[in-house]
């Protein structure tokens, strides 16, 4: 028995694992297989949010293409169903007229993780990390085991290149399984585009976190682009029924703008969802910037040290950095100078060892340096903002605000705002709040982000709206918020909120209070000009009367009388026809909407179906006003003077009275 121990113990002493056997099975782990396992990481939880993301990834794609070239976008978004693949199997393709992609770079793009031209530049873009795309591809790869097909050209005279590919997970590589020209490609204004076609397993429901509502809200965000959506002719539900929805209207439909311009509404025909460009002019063209000094970590100082070409000190704080001028440089120095060591502009970056470096990157903390510049935002603007919601919402009120550009950890952001008020929307559901960076509409994880936040920090109740305790205001009410930034911290990959820094939910704030002063300098004077009309009713009530009154008893011309009296009505309340600024001062009366639509910051519509303020219409004042009389004056009655004339000082003592304020 000892012996059989003995041997059983021996065996499981040879079982057992050791550091080289353990050591054999440890390999690398490459970024496709990671979120390949972790794919809700980028925003492909379920079927439905998987639609979502693959349609967002290329149509944001297409749209930085395009402003990149110079080109206006002219986008075409297409979801087939196939039920013969499976019940819930889809095609989404997206067609575009950018510049193409030149051949060799087509399956890099499409077919690795982590590959692109955007995260290393300091300049606003949609993309950031290079994932999107080709993440939408392996998606629909995992689970249909269909490759991706691709179609570009980059020339008028040029063919088509059709590429099919996959990727290997476990490299992070592409696999091209189709490689050929192709003369089937669709007919775009520039004469060149991509189209980008990928199966996948998804769900598509109507609702306020749709493909629909993620293009509708893309539409008010980038005016200057054109979007045609297709939808699948097979719809499987719909929910959010009681949302506030963005409104299509059926056929072409024109609304007054600033001088008069026409503004094309979204327009929705057999099927087909257009979402018309309402300016024609791209966003203004970003530079590129280095890095700011308060804005790069210890390690990463030391990595770009280590990395420059610079031989000397100040060339490396002054062309590897943005807004390091020589007076700094010399501050930065002396103050990183030590007794065993003195530290100069001219010393030379090989020989500075990490204790120096660590002094000098303090140093630079510490020193004060101009904000970096801006010309690397390209904000949506105010004309633009008002021109997005004015397509896409039917209100009766619209306001915009721009702030100025701001910093946080060092990088440049600006913050935009905009609402609309009134007109078709609910006014017994909380504001819908819709939410943007850098032009990229964020449907999900709203009571993250610190964009609604700050809606809900603003304090409504001042500007005349209800609001309960932590919560949105209830209202017919949409508020729009845009962060314009070179690196936009959002809270995952997945990029669906932006991070609460202090900085930037300050400026978000502000930015959504001065629109909201200006809402409610308008509701208060319209409760004000609705006052005065209904005062003015009431006395063109009477006006008549008190003129035939006055005739019989002192013979006074009648029409003079009324002439008056009307005359003095209308001063007293003359703001009854005022129209109206964005700071809610008057700058027109008698129903001129000139002055008002003028101002580039609020755009007030008047719908047939909506209450307004107008003075009464002059049908009501020509009712009142009797007909001149050309025959002699009517015989008095008998009547007793003292009595007569009481009842006509009531009168004239009522009518007094509808000139108070």
């Amino acid at each position: 028995m000892a012996k059989k121990t003995s041997g059983t113990a021996r065996s499981s002493s040879a079982r057992k694992p050791n550091a080289e056997s353990m050591a054999e099975r440890q390999r690398e782990i490459s970024v496709s297989e990671f979120f390949a396992k972790n794919r809700h990481l980028l925003g492909f939880d379920n079927p439905r949010k998987a639609l979502l993301t693959t349609v967002k990834e290329a149509v944001d794609n297409a749209l930085d293409a395009c402003e990149e070239a110079g080109i206006l976008p002219d986008i075409e978004v297409r979801i087939e169903h196939l039920p013969k693949a499976g019940d819930g199997r889809y095609r989404v393709t997206i067609t575009d007229n950018g510049p193409g992609i030149v051949r060799r770079q087509i399956e890099n793009i499409f077919g690795r993780l982590l590959y692109g031209s955007k995260f290393h530049r300091m300049k606003m873009s949609r993309g950031q990390q290079g994932i999107g795309i080709s993440a939408a591809g392996m998606y629909g790869l995992m689970t249909t085991g269909r490759p991706m097909v691709v179609h570009s050209k980059t020339g008028k005279r040029k063919p088509a290149h059709h590429i099919e590919l996959a990727m290997d997970t476990t490299k992070n590589r592409p696999e091209v399984t189709v490689d050929q020209e192709s003369t089937d490609f669709p007919e775009t204004s520039t004469g060149t585009g991509t189209r980008v076609a990928i199966e996948l397993e998804a769900k598509y429901i109507k609702g306020k976190t749709s493909v629909d509502a993620y293009l509708e809200q893309t539409a008010i965000a980038n005016p200057h682009a054109k979007i045609t959506f297709i939808a699948p002719d097979k719809v499987e539900g719909a929910d959010d029924a009681g949302d506030a929805q963005l409104e299509l209207e059926d056929g072409e439909k024109k609304r007054n703008k600033s001088k008069s311009d026409a503004v094309t509404e979204t327009t929705e025909v057999d099927g087909v969802l257009v979402f018309p460009r309402a300016v024609e002019e791209n966003p203004p063209e970003t530079q590129e910037i280095k890095p700011h000094p308060h804005g790069v970590e210890l390690g990463m100082f030391l990595r770009m040290l280590k990395a420059t070409d610079e031989t000397q000190l100040a060339g490396f704080l002054k062309r590897e950095f943005c807004r390091v001028p020589p007076a700094v440089i010399a501050e930065v120095t002396k103050t990183a100078s030590s007794k065993d060591k003195t530290i100069t502009g001219q010393s030379y970056v090989s020989k500075i060892d990490h204790t120096a470096a660590e002094r000098i990157y303090k140093a630079l903390q510490s020193a004060k340096l101009r904000n970096p510049p801006t010309d690397c935002l390209a904000p949506i603007g105010v004309r633009q903002l008002l021109a997005g919601l004015l397509k896409g919402v039917r209100a009766e009120f619209y306001s915009a605000s721009t702030r100025q550009p701001a910093v946080y950890r060092g990088n440049p952001f600006q913050i935009e705002a905009a609402i609309a008020f009134g007109g078709d929307l609910p006014g017994d559901q909380p504001a819908r709040v819709i939410r943007f960076a850098n032009r990229v509409p964020l449907l999900y994880q709203q009571s993250a982000c610190s964009a609604f936040k700050s809606v809900v920090d603003a304090g409504w109740k001042n500007y005349g709206m209800q609001q309960p305790r932590g919560a949105a205001p209830v209202g017919p009410l949409v508020v729009m918020i845009h962060m314009a930034s070179v690196w936009v911290p959002f809270t995952s990959e997945s990029k669906e909120a932006i991070a609460d820094y202090d900085e930037i939910r300050k400026e978000m704030k502000l930015a959504v209070q001065e629109c909201g002063r200006k809402l409610g300098t308008y509701l208060r004077r319209r409760q004000r000009m609705r006052r005065d009309a209904e005062k003015r009713d009431v006395f063109e009530r009477y006006i008549g009367e008190i003129s035939r009154s006055c005739n019989a008893i002192t013979g006074a011309d009648m029409d003079e009388l009324y002439d008056a009296l009307m005359k003095q009505a209308q001063r007293r309340t003359e703001i009854a026809d005022a129209v109206l600024d964005d700071e809610g001062k008057i700058v027109g009366y008698k129903n001129e909407r000139n002055g008002l639509e003028k101002d580039e910051g609020v755009v007030i519509v008047s719908r047939e179906d909506g209450e307004t303020a107008d003075a009464p219409k002059p049908a009501q004042a020509a009712e009142a006003k009797p007909a001149k009389r050309v025959s002699a004056k009517p015989a008095k009655k008998t009547v007793k003077k003292k009595v007569v004339r009481k009842k006509v000082k009531k009168k004239r003592t009522a009518a007094a009275g509808l000139f108070e304020r």
